[in-house]
């Protein structure tokens, strides 16, 4: 079952005559107030819902305030077990192996992450606050209350592959934009402003533009997440739970209580798309049978102009945007000559082979590690030497993709 809760809950005693009950009462109701705490009864449970800001210093205080008033039996919160992990501990950097996150292929999910969280960075550095301090808050004072601590959250790398994997190749390119609008631009954004999107129709009617205008991101970004944090919540165990969410999520959240989602089917990672497995496996195919047809109809001749064809884009793109990610001429030379060899192998990426000769040259630290959280601007990540070979191997992998493509469709013209 479950139900609305009334305005003002209700302590676990009916009687009203009993004063330390009405105490508690009071002090309950005084915690709930706030226009961004919500409770609803799940099968008897009491649940609050608190909508934070993440870079508010009021939403510190709030949460704060309310775990100490209900005394909850259980504390949700918006995290997975990497962003747990990432909030809690400050030398998780140190720990990082540059070679095995290029070698397993998470260069562009590591940064991403870096980029989405630059913004907010940028944001709490105006108002004194670090962005998820709230949920830090949370964790804290769940730990000192004595309650269990439910992560809610989906894994964050299922999300951001759900999402990108729901994209057109063009919406795509809208993300990177909108990513490279946030990491370039500066977050001229004060207090007020911030708690003004607290409101949930400001979020709610934020949410649904950016949906109108991008409808894929609408079901893996939003409403799934709403789904899996809702599930969450209503399975944790406790008479007494507090929810610590985003704003954006709360409305959305409510519209699916009372209604489990399978929480195993939303994590599942989706095979790539058509384009993808195209680019993967058809475009080398093609390009190879156009070799062979070259050589078999136009002699060594014609061989000699497709090979040129498949060459030149290949070389000259992972090149040149090996140089604008600040790569050493040793890496631009083994980004350039990989490229048209990689982008006939679907096993492995120009990207991966160039990011790992700049690693081997380069050597981060673990002072280079250290300093990765404080990093807020393109300029700054070209600085560091951890980040600088992240750029690299990204960088590479865009231009060797951007020269295969072009090579493709000049070799097919020379058919």
């Amino acid at each position: 079952m479950v139900e609305t809760a009334p305005e003002t809950p209700h302590s676990g005693t009916d009687s009203p005559s009993n004063p330390a009950s009405a105490l508690a009462e009071d002090a309950s109701a005084s915690a709930l107030t706030s226009r961004n705490v919500t409770h609803v009864q799940i099968e008897g449970r009491d649940v609050y819902i608190v909508g934070t800001a993440h870079v508010s210093p009021k939403s510190v205080e709030e949460v704060t305030r309310v775990i100490r008033e209900v005394k909850p039996d259980t504390v949700c919160v918006e995290l997975d077990a990497m962003r747990h992990e990432a909030l809690v501990d400050e030398n998780r950097w140190r720990k990082l192996d540059i070679f095995a996150v290029i070698r397993q292929q998470k260069v562009l999910f590591l940064l991403s992450s870096l980029v989405l969280s630059s913004y907010q960075r940028k944001m709490g550095d105006k108002l004194g606050v670090k962005p998820g301090a709230e949920l830090h808050a949370a964790v804290r004072e769940a730990e000192a209350a004595g309650a269990e601590l439910v992560l809610a959250d989906r894994d964050i790398q299922a999300t951001l592959k759900r999402t990108w994997g729901n994209l057109s190749f063009f919406n795509k390119l809208k993300v990177l934009m909108a990513m490279n609008a946030a990491f370039f631009g500066s977050a001229d954004i004060d207090e007020e402003q911030i708690e003004e999107l607290k409101d949930r129709d400001v979020i709610n009617e934020m949410m649904h533009e950016f949906a109108q205008a991008m409808p894929q991101v609408q079901g893996p970004l939003i409403d799934e997440r709403d789904r899996y944090l809702m599930t969450k919540i209503a399975d944790s165990p406790g008479q007494t739970v507090v929810a610590v969410v985003g704003a954006g999520h709360v409305q959305g959240m409510l519209n699916h209580l009372g209604k489990k989602a399978d929480l195993e089917e939303l994590s599942k990672i989706p095979p790539p798309g058509i384009a993808g497995r195209v680019f993967k496996w058809i475009v080398p195919l093609v390009v190879l049978g156009a070799f062979y047809y070259g050589y078999v109809n136009h002699s060594s001749e014609g061989l000699k102009q497709m090979i040129f064809a498949w060459l030149i884009p290949n070389v000259i793109g992972a090149a040149v945007m090996s140089i604008i990610a600040g790569a050493r001429p040793l890496t631009v030379l083994v980004a350039g000559v990989a490229s048209p060899i990689t982008s006939l192998n679907p096993t492995i990426g120009a990207g991966m082979v160039a990011g790992l000769v700049e690693a081997w040259q380069r050597k981060p630290t673990v002072e280079d590690c250290e300093q990765v959280a404080d990093i807020t601007g393109f300029s700054e990540m070209r600085k560091n030497n951890f980040t600088r070979v992240l750029l690299v191997a990204v960088f590479a992998t865009l231009g060797s993709a951007i020269g295969a493509w072009i090579g493709a469709a000049w070799v097919v013209k020379l058919l």
